[in-house]
């Protein structure tokens, strides 16, 4: 009789054992085809977000087609050197989640104003790279503090983030939907549109109707198709990688020794908490998914990688570096959770900041292929949000209206994009990012609803208001006979 407990122990120590043993998903190693593909798919999915930039910034100091395909590369080059930093990690540097990181948007505008401020356009890229050490630096320090905030992203607060993450992002597909130049003739014209809807069904087929590997790279399948379709349509253009060179190095200061201008610093170290502050964000909406939930420590090396990604890049002239919210929505969709399979892409990055030739094949992919494929990425986005929302007590009537208010606020620069044209240039830089906005409403209302005096907590909302409703004994006893 004293046996079959003991066997039962001995089963359950074993069992136990085993679970201990077994990896998380994020630090799996996959079979190569699968690692390969799929870091590729994420190549694919942030290659346009990551030479933007540089082109828009280098054809504002006036840089020759060479310098400007030397910039570019010099992007893909630091962008992958920072993924491997936030992905595989060193000391207490790195997320190790499957984050890209390349450079951030966030930095454009004041990047530009630097530019049309400096009289010798030949000073104006080393005074942004000067700018951008020192704000890399000061971010490195502030790191560890600045990860305290998490205490501050419950789910009500995260969910309504990783929405507006989403939400951002969606403009942006429209925007490659309807063609690569906004100023063209034949911008959102109805080619255009038809190769954006033809990738998103290939998509949504191949993940549909195929199961497995085919299933997970669907996305880049759906690519590779629209790109074939589109060559009748004489829009997949196939000149710059007969125009490339096959090996180039990013020579440090290629442009010439940092300089370092107090207005330009300023400016960027304002960029640097707005690119902390969705860097935060985007590691809360990841660890979400990847069912490994960020913490203080981990968003602290997460920051830390950034931070140092970011003031490491202009030895080599690229710019400030931030996690792309793009290949959230890749791993959404996938599944496919490795922090190794974004590694992979990180080397794919580096090995095309290495050969432009390797780098041309991705710019190959006509834009409107892209915003096919982009719709169902940052539209899995917004979904895992509202996944969180679920997840946040929206029967409270405070958590309602945290959402609707933050939302609203993020939504603001989306729809509204000159509604904040008033205000200084340095306050733009954050009050144009939904995302920081809507991020700041969310935790400031948290904070004022959930936690400052007494909450309402016996307020609830199961059902939707009618107009002109409010909650009272009725509405209780409404809501009592629902359940």
């Amino acid at each position: 009789m004293a046996a079959k407990p003991r066997f039962r122990n001995d089963a359950h120590d074993a069992s136990a054992a085993d679970s201990e043993d077994r990896k998380h998903p994020v630090d799996e190693t996959l079979p190569p085809l699968k690692m390969f593909t799929s870091g590729l798919q994420h190549v694919a999915a942030m290659y346009a977000g990551v030479v933007a930039p540089p082109l828009i910034v280098g054809a504002a100091v006036g840089l020759s087609g060479t310098e400007l395909t030397f910039l570019t590369g010099a992007s893909l080059f630091t962008a992958g050197l920072a993924t491997f930093l936030q992905t595989l990690g060193v000391w207490k540097i790195g997320a190790r989640l499957p984050f890209v990181n390349g450079v951030t948007f966030a930095g454009v505008a004041p990047m530009l104003a630097i530019v049309d401020t400096t009289d010798d356009k030949a000073d104006a890229l080393p005074i942004i790279f000067g700018a951008i050490i020192v704000a890399g630096v000061l971010g490195f320090v502030a790191a560890p503090y600045f990860s305290k905030l998490v205490r501050f992203f419950p789910p009500v607060v995260t969910g309504t983030v990783i929405t507006l993450i989403g939400v951002s992002l969606l403009p942006v597909a429209f925007g490659w939907a309807q063609g690569p130049d906004p100023s063209a003739e034949d911008y959102g014209s109805t080619t255009f549109l038809t190769l954006a809807a033809i990738t998103l069904v290939v998509v949504l087929v191949l993940r549909r109707f195929t199961r497995g590997f085919l299933k997970q790279v669907a996305v880049l399948v759906g690519l590779v198709i629209g790109t074939l379709i589109a060559i009748p349509f004489g829009v997949t253009d196939f000149s710059p990688v007969t125009e490339a060179s096959v090996v180039g190095f990013p020579s440090p200061f290629h442009f010439g020794a940092p300089q370092f201008a107090v207005a330009a610093i300023v400016s960027m170290c304002v960029v640097m908490l707005v690119s902390m502050t969705e860097s935060t964000a985007d590691m809360l909406a990841l660890g979400e998914i990847v069912e490994r939930p960020a913490d203080e420590k981990t968003i602290a090396a997460g920051l830390r990688a950034d931070t140092l990604g970011s003031a490491l890049s202009p030895f080599f002239n690229g710019f400030m570096c931030s996690a792309f919210a793009q290949n959230i929505g890749l791993v959404a969709m996938t599944r496919i959770r490795s922090r190794f399979v974004v590694a992979c892409g990180g080397g794919f990055l580096v090995l095309m900041g290495l050969s432009p030739v390797a780098a041309s094949l991705i710019s190959v992919v006509p834009r409107p292929v892209l915003g096919g494929a982009g719709v169902v990425l940052f539209g899995s986005v917004a979904a895992s949000g509202i996944q969180t929302l679920v997840k946040a007590g929206l029967e409270k009537d405070n958590n309602v209206l945290i959402v609707a208010v933050s939302l609203a606020v993020g939504i603001i620069p989306i729809t509204e994009p000159e509604f904040y044209h008033a205000f200084p240039e340095t306050a733009k830089i954050i009050l144009d990012s939904g995302i920081s906005t809507g991020c700041v409403a969310a935790v400031l209302l948290n904070l004022v609803f959930n936690h400052l005096g007494r909450g309402r907590d016996e307020d609830t909302v199961t059902a939707p208001m009618e107009p002109g409703e409010e909650i009272s004994g009725a509405r209780t006893a409404k809501a009592a006979h629902v359940h």
